[in-house]
């Protein structure tokens, strides 16, 4: 007798264009974000702000993330996800303009504000239409949805710098910037999925997502099979505290993916907010040297995302998330360690690759913990990972005001650990369905 692996279905047409859709509206929800960070070097400067003042600004945005994200289950419940992100896009568009065109710090932080909502919005929706479109692959495609995303992004990078470059005005730029990836939003929605959030049968679910609901189970297990177990002679108050310890599970397994989730944004957003600035100030980098550490960072995390699905479905999300924790300590830590403008692109490419699994991980198995609404797991972790995002400008630029840029990107080897110690929560391998012959 042999096992033979049953390979799943092939989706239909419907289900495949569904897939591309939801590529392109991440695509355009990283192009549209990164075609502000090549002028944050002159925003600064323009604007005359200090390290402090300027991470303020810049942490606006996940601060309208936090205040308004958690409407987005609400919001996608009441106008389905494919709405909601296509809106949400147009939205972040709008207050990236308004950043990037701000006569002063307080146009600049209401600006970065209103597209960190729209931003939060956009994600939660986003990442929810691809897991139904997952759901319907039956395996692992969530990760290929944020390496897209990824070359989104870098596409926007360049094409701010290219634009910067040759003196095209913040104002034109921006807007043919917010034009051109609204209208591919707008293209997008046609093909998105029809009906209502988990609409799709629970047989079409993917045997990946199972797998990845042993994020819950795992630490989940204990109480709810003592519970099981004991129910024929355990009741009244034996019961009532395993109860207590399933409700305490639940939602420790939530505050562990809520730090993995918000590790990988604090690396992304150190990235973003600090690269350009950290290589053209204190390495003395050229401009366009110093747009390349977010480049390498974004890109090496495009590699990671590609090669996820795969490493995920063969050694699962806990193994890879380890292996990404101490990739981001290593790399960044030695950048930092003996600092040269070689060391610190390629210390940014490594961390890129090392968080590159971190955020899809973590929205994965939220969405699979038991005992909550559908979309609830997801919307929360989508809406704390932010919190990642909030600390880490204000927390490095003080830091560097006190002392350097070099120190204040601790932070980043640091997130590293942060994952090492949490990824416990995480999956490990999933097993094909298999047949005797």
């Amino acid at each position: 007798m042999t096992a033979t692996v049953v390979s799943p279905p092939r989706p239909s047409v419907a289900v495949r264009r569904a897939r591309v859709a939801v590529a392109a509206v991440f695509f355009t929800n990283g192009a549209i974000f990164a075609n502000l960070l090549p002028r944050y070097p002159a925003i600064k400067e323009e604007l005359d702000l200090t390290n402090a003042a300027f991470g303020l600004a810049v942490a606006a945005f996940p601060l309208g993330a936090l205040i308004f994200g958690l409407t987005a289950g609400a919001l996608i419940r009441r106008f389905r996800s494919s709405r909601v992100a296509v809106a949400g896009t147009i939205v972040t568009a709008l207050g990236i303009l308004l950043a990037g065109i701000a006569p002063g710090w307080g146009v600049l932080a209401a600006g970065m504000f209103l597209a960190g909502t729209a931003d939060s919005i956009t994600d939660v929706a986003q990442n929810s239409h691809g897991l139904r479109v997952q759901r319907l692959y039956r395996r692992s495609i969530l990760n290929s949805f944020h390496a897209v995303w990824c070359a989104g992004a870098v596409l926007g990078s360049i094409m701010g710098a290219a634009a910067a470059e040759l003196g095209v005005p913040s104002a034109a730029h921006l807007v043919a910037s917010a034009v051109l990836f609204s209208a591919v939003a707008l293209v997008c929605y046609r093909f998105l999925l029809p009906g209502d959030e988990h609409a799709e049968p629970e047989d079409d679910a993917a045997p990946g997502a199972a797998g990845d609901a042993a994020a819950g189970a795992e630490l989940g297990r204990d109480a709810s099979a003592a519970g099981a177990e004991g129910a024929a002679g355990a009741e009244g108050a034996a019961g009532a505290n395993r109860g207590r310890v399933g409700a305490l599970a639940k939602y420790g397994i939530l505050a562990a993916l809520v730090l993995i989730a918000a590790s990988g944004g604090l690396v992304e957003d150190a990235g973003s907010s600090w690269a350009a600035i950290y290589l053209s100030g204190s390495l003395e980098a050229s401009a366009f040297t110093a747009g390349l550490g977010f480049v390498a960072l974004q890109g090496m995390q495009f590699v990671g995302r590609l090669l996820g699905d795969g490493l995920v479905d063969r050694f699962g999300q806990r193994a890879v998330a380890r292996a990404g924790g101490l990739l981001v300590l290593v790399g960044m830590g030695l950048a930092l360690a003996f600092p040269s403008i070689p060391g610190t692109i390629v210390g940014f490419g490594a961390a890129g690759l090392g968080i590159a699994t971190l955020i899809p991980a973590a929205m994965h198995a939220a969405d699979e913990v038991p005992g909550f609404r559908p979309g609830s797991g997801l919307t929360i972790v989508s809406w704390l990972l932010r919190l990642g995002f909030l600390f880490s400008p204000p927390v490095v630029g003080a830091i560097a005001d006190a002392a350097s840029l070099r120190a204040g990107l601790i932070v980043v080897p640091l997130t590293g650990v942060i994952v090492l110690l949490s990824a416990g929560v995480l999956s490990t391998r999933t097993r094909r369905p298999a047949r005797a012959e």
